[in-house]
């Protein structure tokens, strides 16, 4: 699969910044799950168990507060008040 640059952070800082191949959120209309190459668009989203896959197929599992999901072309960028990744 291609990879996608993703940003994962909160106003005290970033979480991830790295490689990813898929993203899982849960946003207004439900769950959602980015690939490479996705549409741009932003939305916001809702309090949720979500995860990514890196490169290597390892899972990281985070958990996210409210926020905004925004996808660009270069780069996937997750923003809440409160994430919290798994240990």
């Amino acid at each position: 699969m291609k990879e996608f640059n993703l940003k994962i952070a909160t106003p005290a800082g970033n979480l991830y910044s790295g490689e990813a191949v898929s993203l899982t959120v849960r946003g207004t209309e439900g769950s959602l799950g980015i690939l490479a190459g996705h549409i741009p668009f932003v939305t916001v989203l809702k309090p949720a168990e979500c995860h990514f896959i890196l490169p290597d197929n390892s899972k990281r599992e985070f958990s996210c507060g409210t926020g905004l999901l925004l996808v660009e072309k270069e780069l996937v960028t997750v923003l809440s008040s409160e994430i919290k990744m798994a240990e």
